[in-house]
């Protein structure tokens, strides 16, 4: 074999050698080029799921803020329908707050309110800040004020042993005021002794009078209100003619002994 036999040969198995790194150098790009291009693929379906998802809770959260906003008219209109001056002065509904003056709190896909965007801790502990409280809760809480407001009839009748203190206490307010009444009619008859002018006796007088007219059931609204703020209940029938009888008792027995004395 010829010297230029032995470098065809040479040469052949070198083309052969770099033919082969060709060839598998292909094959790893083809498969790189394959697997990049399912990942590429699933990432992009994923990303497509992510969008929908997220287009879905845009969603939610839309309709959630329009149900908040239609219980917050329902229950401003009802609070309008409630008594007392103030309450139907109270005017339209406010406008919401902006969005700059609102806390900087993401909405989560759960309902619940998430950790600022500054990442400040918004725990319940007994250094942290408290956490916001849901929307929902909030109105919750303003409905059960508003129809205690509006609707105090909705209450518990009174237990049966404040029933059977009412005439009792109507008494007690009754005599308060006859004792009141008499001497204001006292000192209405002899405004000499008191220095009073004979304008002032005859107001004296007057008051006198009035609140003798209205010492039988002067227990009446003081009953009510210590039922309402004390026993979350209400006064019934029952207990106002209870607190009544009570009243018209002691105040005949005040009538008479006043107009025995006279």
């Amino acid at each position: 074999m010829t010297t230029r036999d032995h470098d065809y040969r040479l040469m052949v198995n070198a083309l052969a050698r770099v033919t082969r790194q060709r060839e598998e150098a292909l094959s790893a790009a083809e498969r790189a080029y394959q697997d990049n291009a399912a990942r590429a693929a699933g990432e992009l379906a994923r990303a497509e799921g992510e969008a929908v998802d997220a287009d879905r809770w845009a969603g939610a959260a839309a309709a959630q803020v329009l149900d908040v906003d239609r219980e917050a008219a329902r229950l401003w209109d009802h609070l309008r329908r409630a008594r007392g001056v103030r309450m139907r002065s109270l005017g339209d509904l406010p406008e919401p707050a902006t969005v700059e003056a609102a806390p900087r709190i993401a909405l989560q896909r759960d309902g619940r309110a998430a950790e600022p965007a500054d990442g400040s801790p918004c725990g319940t502990g007994p250094g942290d800040p408290p956490r916001a409280v849901p929307p929902r809760v909030l109105l919750a809480r303003a409905a059960d004020r508003i129809d205690d407001t509006v609707r105090p009839g909705d209450r518990r009748p009174l237990p049966g042993w404040a029933l059977a203190a009412l005439p009792l206490f109507g008494a007690l307010l009754s005599a308060v005021t006859g004792l009141v009444a008499a001497g204001l009619v006292t000192l209405g008859e002899s405004p000499a002794g008191t220095g009073t002018t004979i304008a002032g006796a005859t107001m004296l007088r007057g008051l006198g009078w009035l609140a003798f007219l209205v010492a039988p059931s002067a227990g009446v609204p003081v009953a009510a209100a210590v039922a309402h703020r004390a026993l979350q209940a209400r006064l019934d029938i029952a207990g106002i003619g209870l607190t009544l009888l009570g009243g018209m008792v002691t105040a005949t027995m005040l009538s008479l002994a006043f107009a025995a004395t006279r």
